[in-house]
């Protein structure tokens, strides 16, 4: 079980927001997507799961072409932007029940989908209420529950603690590491605590280019830490 992208590329007019990304993950990696705001980390990630297309190059997940399958890849992959789309006014049991619609879980397979979730994002308390009504915390919650409700092989994650106070941070970082295990997750942030807290891997991007692919320890061994290594490949 893999990624596979090769010299992905995005132009938008004459600005290249992604020059030649090429990168290989797999299962049970927990790979920070790292840079700048404007580095081109949710380009990219939109590329992945085909919500826009490339200029140029390619790229495979577990095997499928994002290009040729990406109908098909929509049911293996789970998504979370940057803005955390939801309906506001719909209720957490209520949205659940909607987003497994969309996935085609018949009525009781549903149901048992839904407890499932709700238990695995820590949602219990929160299952009755609007969604308009929760916390920043609790939203983001949400968005990750519809993200894995159909069990996805890959998960990618963009800025998924954006807003969030240090405690629900915490909170959100450690939900993330309990949903790893046989899954490859891709997530992006600009926060150098938030990939040392959870990352195995790190894949800094700059300006659209792909300047650093290393383990967390190599970073964090690079001559003056990993702020440090953070400046150097982003100046």
């Amino acid at each position: 079980m893999s990624i596979e992208v090769v010299s992905l590329s995005k132009i938008y007019g004459n600005q290249i927001a992604v020059n030649s990304v090429s990168f290989q993950a797999s299962e049970g990696q927990i790979i920070g997507f790292l840079g700048p705001n404007g580095a081109g980390k949710s380009s990219t990630l939109k590329m992945l799961v085909g919500l826009i297309k490339p200029s140029s190059g390619h790229a495979k997940i577990l095997g499928l072409s994002i290009a040729e399958h990406s109908l098909e890849l929509a049911s293996k992959i789970g998504y979370l932007a940057e803005n955390n789309p939801l309906y506001p006014d719909m209720y957490v049991q209520e949205f659940l029940d909607f987003i497994g619609k969309i996935h085609g879980f018949p009525a009781d397979k549903r149901k048992k989908r839904i407890e499932e979730v709700i238990e695995l994002v820590g949602l219990r308390q929160e299952r009755k209420k609007k969604i308009g009504e929760l916390s920043k915390g609790y939203q983001q919650r949400v968005g990750i529950a519809q993200s894995i409700f159909h069990d996805p092989s890959v998960l990618i994650l963009d800025e998924p603690t954006s807003g969030l106070d240090p405690n629900q941070m915490a909170e959100i970082r450690t939900l993330i590491q309990s949903l790893s295990p046989g899954k490859i997750i891709l997530f992006s942030s600009h926060l150098l605590t938030e990939v040392e807290s959870i990352c195995h891997r790190i894949l800094l991007i700059s300006q659209g280019n792909l300047v650093a692919d290393c383990t967390l320890s190599e970073a964090k061994n690079y001559p003056g830490g990993l702020a440090a290594f953070f400046k150097d490949k982003t100046a």
